[in-house]
């Protein structure tokens, strides 16, 4: 069996990333990523995803389902400032005058 020889470090170029911007979008520490180019760690993880995939005859992509966890993710797309606001609790007051609670109460039973 052949020796694997990473090629994170010929990739990660190729993207224009250094280390530390790889590191923050994979979510680990610049030295992991400095062990995964060297081929000191991890190697043996990612012979194993591309026996899956072999053996699978798929893509790493469809190794993972990916479901949407509500919490973190905004139920709908804001298309205000006011929505941004809102939601952050930062409710700035309205520039337009709201109707009086009263009045409007009295137009309801008027009609």
């Amino acid at each position: 069996m052949k020796k694997a020889k990473p090629r994170i470090a010929f990739l990660r170029e190729k993207a224009g990333l250094t280390q530390l911007e790889l590191s923050r979008l994979v979510g680990v520490t610049e030295s992991t990523i400095q062990n995964w180019e060297s081929g000191r760690t991890g190697t043996e993880h990612i012979e194993r995803i591309i026996r899956f995939c072999k053996a699978l005859n798929c893509q790493v992509e469809d190794l993972i389902d990916y479901v949407s966890d509500s919490a973190q993710e905004p139920a709908a797309k804001l298309t205000s400032l006011s929505e941004i606001h809102h939601l952050l609790g930062t409710d700035e007051p309205s520039l337009t005058p709201r109707p009086n609670s009263e009045v409007a109460q009295k137009q309801q039973v008027s009609h």
